[in-house]
């Protein structure tokens, strides 16, 4: 596995709460929460869940509920797994004291677009991964919540492999290593080919496939991003229907970096010139394959 220079270490808490019952998750939330209050220099801790949990805990919290903050998770967990990371960066920058200090709740969506597929949840499984490196700099205090009722048993176990306190965690390198072993289904045989990925030939690809040409200028802007670390692009391959327009990019050119476009720009809006990061946070996958004849990078918009 490539090496990557260290990120800076700060004291990032990253926690994990499995239940089964409303009794279960408050019997993890709220000694929680009662930990953000207590925490000195820090903002009210804000809990980000489903909205019935959120009520149980305004119930519970008392007197206490108007000095914590609720966020119902599907307000937080909107996309993709990439788009998460950037909503967490904006929302410590904007809220958190200095060096991202707060206390936070979080229950991804599982009825929603996370646990909407097997392939859905390995992009979750790998957000929840990176995290551990990502915000490795910060201070802040997170606690993960997975209700089984939702989650899932295979979801659980995979989550437990991403957080540092439980007896099988292991390295996010390792676990990105792992999925990113699994191949990628062929191109089909009538993919589209262009000599280069010039934007223009990849906008009308694309909205004659259906895409609506807003979102046709995101996918041929994310292609052309995506593109430009890779250069020299030696095979353009376009195939889908919209929304799931798809391009895969090959290049002799290894990536060798599992974290690209995971590591957050200076600015936390997606922004031309930012790579793969503005690819990530436009498209809802970006799959990178390095092997020995180098690099495939594909785009699926939706």
């Amino acid at each position: 596995m490539p090496a990557r220079p260290a990120l800076a270490q700060g004291t990032f808490d990253h926690r994990m709460a499995v239940f089964d019952t409303d009794e279960e998750f408050l019997a993890a939330a709220l000694p929680f929460l009662a930990e953000g209050l207590a925490a000195p220099d820090e903002p009210p801790p804000v809990a980000i869940a489903a909205p019935a949990k959120l009520g149980l805990l305004r119930d519970a919290l008392g007197d206490d509920a108007a000095h914590v903050g609720f966020i119902p998770h599907t307000e937080w967990y909107t996309g993709s797994a990439a788009n998460a990371i950037a909503q967490g960066v904006g929302y410590l920058a904007a809220h958190a004291a200095p060096h991202g200090r707060i206390h936070l709740l979080m229950e991804p969506d599982w009825s929603g677009r996370a646990g909407r597929s097997a392939r859905e949840t390995s992009e979750w499984i790998r957000y929840e991964a990176f995290t551990n490196l990502l915000f490795a700099p910060l201070a802040t205090t997170a606690l993960c919540a997975y209700d089984t009722r939702t989650a899932g048993s295979a979801v659980v176990a995979a989550a437990r492999r991403t957080h540092p306190g439980t007896d099988v965690y292991e390295e996010p390198l390792r676990i990105a290593a792992e999925l990113d072993a699994v191949p990628l289904p062929p191109p089909p045989p009538d993919a589209h080919p262009l000599p280069a990925p010039d934007p223009q030939s990849v906008h009308t690809w694309a909205t004659a496939r259906g895409l609506p040409a807003a979102d046709a200028d995101l996918f041929a802007a994310a292609v052309t991003e995506a593109a430009a670390p890779l250069d020299p692009v030696t095979r353009v391959l376009l195939w889908g229907e919209a929304p799931a327009c798809v391009c895969e990019l090959r290049s002799p050119r290894r990536v060798d970096d599992p974290l690209a476009g995971f590591v957050p720009p200076p600015d936390a809006q997606p922004a031309p010139g930012q790579g793969l990061w503005f690819a990530r946070q436009v498209c809802a996958y970006v799959d990178v394959r390095d092997d020995g004849a180098g690099a495939a990078v594909r785009l699926q918009y939706a």
